[in-house]
């Protein structure tokens, strides 16, 4: 078993607030992501679970142990850093072998499970070479192997795929998905890529401030965005904005008039919204499409297209400067300057009050 739960879990460096009041629960073997933008503590809080860093206050315990002031070698984890911290001067065996050699483990089991992990990593060819003859993939694989063979608890990864070029990041991004069902293991992955969260997580923690912002799958994070910085971070394309003001309310809708220029009916409702509040629509890049006759029609001005073979990606300003993205098959594109009439499907819309709160649905509501 491998649970860890946190609670109020805070850092401070010289009077500034890095992690503030963090509550969390890592269950058996989950993969978790942090992620959000740079600074917003996500290493900082892996490094806190490790042991690498002091905690000002809160608690840290791991299947009901406090392992708050335990130290690092202690804890049963195991943790692979972005910069491979590989023994340059050892074997790529060596490398793997060397926290059980330290231990005194009995030779016939450390050849045991050095051997599993060469197996596990594609490593078998490898073994008696030096890092410098390894490429970066292989390097990042070393140092994976050199965690399994600890058997920890839980895996602790630090922007592990940082350094490698793009289409070796998709590899191993596979391969650790792959390694996580085969080891059954619990795994905690830092990274400031939405998509490596996405594609990754069973659960994703995004952080924001030292804060969490949202706890959830990929997908409920990416139709039900709690608030307008996760709708914003997680999405590629990102979600557009449009500002506007509530214009009208009714018992399970409200109307809102965008900056924009159009009047948008929303199953929206809130107790604490009124007729001249401020919100913010958002709607992402698949959900935008061309109106039809009879259609709610927002007018934009084209801009550049973007073409990815088999989707184009369509940017568009509204009349009142907002930014748009609109994903379309990859045979069409839109022509420089042209003027369009895109339709806002009310299904697809999010809507988030001043504080950047979202508003819930009509039917969310009800329930």
């Amino acid at each position: 078993m491998a649970n860890l739960t946190i609670r109020n879990l805070q850092k401070g460096f010289d009077g500034h607030q890095i992690i503030k009041g963090i509550d969390l629960d890592v269950k058996d073997r989950e993969f978790v992501v942090f992620v959000g933008p740079s600074g917003c503590g996500k290493s900082t809080l892996l490094r806190l679970i490790a042991g690498l860093e002091d905690v000002t206050s809160g608690s840290i315990e791991l299947d009901g142990r406090e392992i708050t002031q335990v130290t690092p070698a202690k804890r049963d984890l195991a943790m692979v850093f972005q910069t491979y911290a590989l023994y340059p001067h050892m074997t790529v065996g060596k490398n793997l072998s060397f926290a059980l050699d330290l231990a005194g483990t009995p030779k016939a089991e450390v050849k045991k499970k050095v051997d599993e992990a060469a197996r596990i990593l594609e490593l078998g060819p490898l073994l008696e070479r030096k890092p410098k003859q390894l490429s970066g993939g292989q390097r990042q694989r070393v140092a994976i192997g050199r965690a399994i063979v600890r058997n920890p608890k839980i895996f602790l990864f630090d922007e592990p795929l940082s350094n490698l070029d793009a289409a070796l990041r998709v590899q191993t991004r596979l391969e650790l998905s792959r390694l996580h069902k085969e080891l059954q293991a619990t795994m905690i992955y830092v990274t400031h890529d939405q998509v490596e969260a996405m594609t990754l997580a069973d659960k994703v923690v995004v952080l924001n401030g030292g804060r969490v912002e949202q706890v959830g799958s990929p997908l409920e994070l990416y139709h039900h965005p709690a608030n307008l910085f996760v709708a914003g971070f997680l999405g590629t394309p990102k979600m557009g904005f449009l500002k506007g003001i509530i214009s009208g309310v009714e018992a399970s809708a409200c109307e809102v008039t965008l900056d924009a220029g159009t009047k948008v009916l929303l199953p929206f409702t809130n107790a604490q919204q009124s007729v001249g509040d401020s919100v913010t629509l958002g709607i992402r890049p698949e959900h935008l499409e061309l109106a039809n006759e009879g259609d709610c029609q927002l007018t934009v001005i084209a801009d550049v297209s973007e073409r990815l073979g088999s989707d184009t990606y369509c940017h568009v300003r509204t009349i009142s400067g907002e930014p748009l993205t609109m994903r379309i098959r990859g045979d069409l594109a839109s022509q420089y300057g042209e003027t369009l009439k895109l339709h806002l499907n009310s299904a697809h819309c999010h809507l988030f009050d001043a504080q950047g709160q979202v508003i819930r649905r009509a039917l969310q509501a009800a329930a």
